[in-house]
């Protein structure tokens, strides 16, 4: 039976802006990623975009509701960018509409903000942008967004990095494939993240999605570099579809790093989130894989570290039940 009484947490809750998708959509290159964006709603949730069907509106109120459903405490709401569809002329949610949204859930809601695309923006704009949504809007994590920006290990990060040290806030990063177009997946390839903390040992890295399909070499960069952590955002909803695909990915992470460095996230439709949060309530190594494959057994501290405690001590916040 699942224990409902964890503190729960979940980063990457992605919130948009319907008037500006409005405005968005009539580029050609909109199409072309929603279309993309099919796959990997595919591989996660289990529906299609192309079949059509109701999903909640991504807006606060909803994301809300469903955390109250499914008894998550907290969650850190993200803005979409992905200016390159338009050719660089808009975006489809800024950092100021997600302060706007959140503002009446000052206990549940954090901002989790995204001052990309770095470097197409320019360095010291993004920087500027960095420190005042963290000094001035309480922003407890910062997402780095590739895919739609230049290499992770771009010499010309190298300031951002310092400076998200300097304030002492973790980054999200998204690894591993990127999952629409028009962006490469060759800038967010988790090997790129070596030279990153090899510089930079003290800067907090969570590494969004597993670095699927890289996963086992973001794991073995995870033993190698103490601040990097790896998350099950998004992917944790192919796992609720397909247990034994979770069972392998958590258990080898269990080999190479300690239960306080995996951290649980969204990137969902909101109405999947209980089928989420419910896998990491419920996960026990099946004992075929203990003996097989020496997985370790799922302690219920294990559980407890997942499902939020990781996450709020990266981020800063107290792990008062809210639900």
């Amino acid at each position: 039976m699942a224990n409902t009484d964890h503190f729960v947490a979940l980063s990457e809750c992605h919130l948009m802006n319907e008037q500006s998708m409005g405005e968005i959509a009539y580029y050609p290159g909109f199409e072309r990623w929603w279309q993309s964006v099919d796959g990997v709603m595919r591989a996660w949730a289990g529906r299609s975009l192309a079949g059509g069907g109701e999903m909640p509106p991504p807006r606060a109120h909803a994301l809300i509701a469903h955390m109250d459903k499914f008894g998550v405490d907290v969650c850190f709401a993200l803005r979409e960018s992905m200016m390159d569809i338009s050719g660089g002329a808009t975006c489809m949610s800024t950092n100021a509409f997600i302060l706007e949204e959140i503002a009446p859930y000052p206990d549940r809601l954090y901002l989790e903000c995204n001052v990309g695309p770095i470097l197409q923006r320019g360095i010291k704009h993004a920087l500027w942008e960095l420190e005042f949504l963290v000094k001035e809007r309480n922003a407890r994590l910062c997402k780095v967004y590739a895919p739609e920006d230049g290499p992770l290990n771009d010499s010309r990060m190298w300031p951002f990095y310092e400076k998200a040290c300097e304030l002492d806030i973790a980054l999200t990063i998204h690894t591993g494939m990127s999952y629409v177009v028009p962006q490469p997946s060759k800038f967010t390839m988790p090997c790129l993240l070596d030279d990153v903390l090899l510089d930079f040992p003290d800067l907090k890295i969570i590494a969004y999605h597993m670095g699927w399909p890289n996963t086992e070499e973001l794991i073995g960069l995870a033993g190698k570099h103490k601040n990097l952590y790896l998350s099950l955002s998004g992917i944790i909803g192919w796992f609720a579809r397909a247990p034994y695909r979770g069972y392998h990915v958590i258990g080898e992470a269990l080999q190479w790093v300690s239960d306080d460095r995996i951290v649980l996230g969204l990137d969902l439709p909101f109405d999947d989130m209980g089928k989420a949060v419910d896998y990491i309530r419920r996960l026990e190594m099946p004992e075929e894989l203990q003996e097989k494959w020496g997985y370790a057994p799922i302690t219920d501290e294990t559980r407890e570290k997942i499902l939020g405690l990781n996450l709020a001590k990266l981020a800063g916040i107290d792990t008062t039940k809210r639900v």
